[in-house]
């Protein structure tokens, strides 16, 4: 296996490794368990953070490697507030949490639904507080995120609203075979591109929703390919694509074998051997409305 590659992350000139990790994977795990996933992220030389105020105790979790090796990662969290001082409030209470006196990035976090995004990019809204925390030297950039069919649309309307550095939505094979969405999603990266926006990615392990009689193996709110193999494809159809970074999925059960995946890339999959991946894991899409 060779050391998972890096990439400048957009115009924050940030070598990160392309393989991100996702905090999110400490929402409900103990300190212990924390420990010991930190120590994995360390030995696979991972380089940046991505959390959120919303993920449980994520940033708590977090708070103690922090403290002692804060000048190892790129550290990126998101306010999930609209409101001004809602965000302003929020953002402070993060660095709080995670022991730290700035992160790299703050994040709009699900910016899609059309009112929400009307309050947060208004005057009074939350992209006020996260540009003056900016200017207070609290956060050095600012990006958007977005769950959901709609999530390109509604980043290109920010981007076109504001000079946001990153953006972070869904993207997996399964997700880009819906014509509108993969249209969507190529006009967005067509833009980033021409910027030099950041994109990062998520849900690249999705297999499917979970089945409501499944017994849940896994801590995502979807149900994951769990076969090394299986991972090892899904991860390198990301990863086949030099625009994108790839956040980790939720669960610290399954990030080894997501890492150890990361590693083994070569190149993308062909057509025909996703297809083969979909059919014998009877994939399907997590996002249909």
């Amino acid at each position: 296996m060779s050391p998972i590659p890096v990439a400048a992350f957009g115009r924050t000139g940030h070598m990160s490794k392309r393989t991100l990790f996702g905090a999110a994977a400490f929402s409900n795990v103990t300190q212990a368990e924390a420990d010991r996933t930190m120590e994995l992220v360390l030995r696979h030389g991972l380089n940046h953070i991505d959390t959120a105020a919303s993920y449980g105790d994520a940033e708590l979790r977090l708070g103690p490697w922090l403290a002692r090796m804060r000048s190892r990662f790129f550290l990126a969290t998101k306010t999930g507030e609209r409101s001004y001082m809602g965000a302003h409030d929020q953002i402070r209470r993060s660095l709080d949490r995670m022991r730290v006196e700035s992160v790299d990035l703050i994040q709009l976090h699900n910016l899609v639904d059309e009112a929400e995004w009307e309050t947060a990019l208004s005057d009074d809204g939350a992209l006020k507080a996260a540009i003056e925390a900016r200017e207070e030297g609290l956060v050095r950039y600012i990006g958007v995120t977005g769950h959901g069919l709609q999530a390109p649309v509604m980043h290109h309307r920010s981007l076109e609203r504001y000079d946001f550095d990153t953006v972070l939505l869904p993207y997996n094979y399964v997700l880009m075979q819906n014509p509108h969405y993969a249209r969507d999603f190529e006009a967005l990266a067509a833009l980033c591109t021409e910027r030099n926006v950041a994109m990062q990615t998520i849900k690249s392990l999705t297999r499917r929703p979970w089945p409501e009689d499944a017994e849940r193996f896994s801590a995502t709110w979807y149900e994951p390919y769990s076969e090394q193999a299986d991972i090892d494809l899904a991860v390198s159809w990301v990863l086949g694509d030099p625009r994108v970074f790839l956040n980790t999925s939720g669960d610290i059960h399954i990030l080894p074998k997501l890492l150890e995946a990361a590693e083994r890339f070569g190149a993308r999959p062909d057509e025909s051997t996703m297809v083969d991946l979909v059919a014998r894991q009877g994939a399907k899409p997590l996002f249909t409305s």
